[in-house]
């Protein structure tokens, strides 16, 4: 059941313009799946699905394509276009990103695999990421601060 529904989710949004979980549940509904808030959100961070900006402003769900560009680029490139701030309380860092982006920002830390880093938990524009010491996260933090200041310089 759960790769049909996969499956599924991956084909409603390529079809449609999907901007929130509730819709995207609402789709699978129509489409025979009974599904949990819980459930959605869970797939969603399996399939790898983040939110692009459209045209109009608005963002929906797409999948990270993972062949062609360099990804490590392109993870970079989406933690640069995102990111608002970031702040530590001991081994905790904060990050602020444009609102919506989070989701994307943690899966684009994620793929960078710093080894410091235990796991991130994404809203909808504030991300919080687990470090395994309070110097780590002073280390990951800098890391992280070069990527942003290469950007500007």
């Amino acid at each position: 059941m759960k790769t049909k529904r996969q499956a599924k989710m991956l084909e409603l949004i390529q079809k449609n313009n999907i901007e929130t979980q509730e819709e995207l549940s609402d789709f699978l509904e129509k489409e025979g799946f009974q599904v949990t808030q819980a459930t959605v959100s869970r797939d969603i961070r399996e399939l790898k699905l983040t939110k692009v900006a459209m045209s109009n402003g608005r963002q929906k769900y797409v999948a990270l394509q993972e062949s062609g560009e360099d990804l490590s680029e392109k993870y970079i490139r989406i933690f640069r276009d995102a990111f608002v701030s970031m702040d530590l309380a001991q081994n905790i860092l904060v990050i602020k990103t444009v609102s919506g982006m989070a989701m994307a920002v943690a899966a684009a830390v994620d793929a960078m695999h710093l080894h410091e880093m235990l796991g991130c938990i994404a809203g909808d524009d504030t991300i919080m990421c687990a470090i395994r010491t309070n110097e780590d996260a002073v280390e990951v933090m800098g890391r992280l601060r070069k990527m942003i200041e290469e950007r500007q310089g």
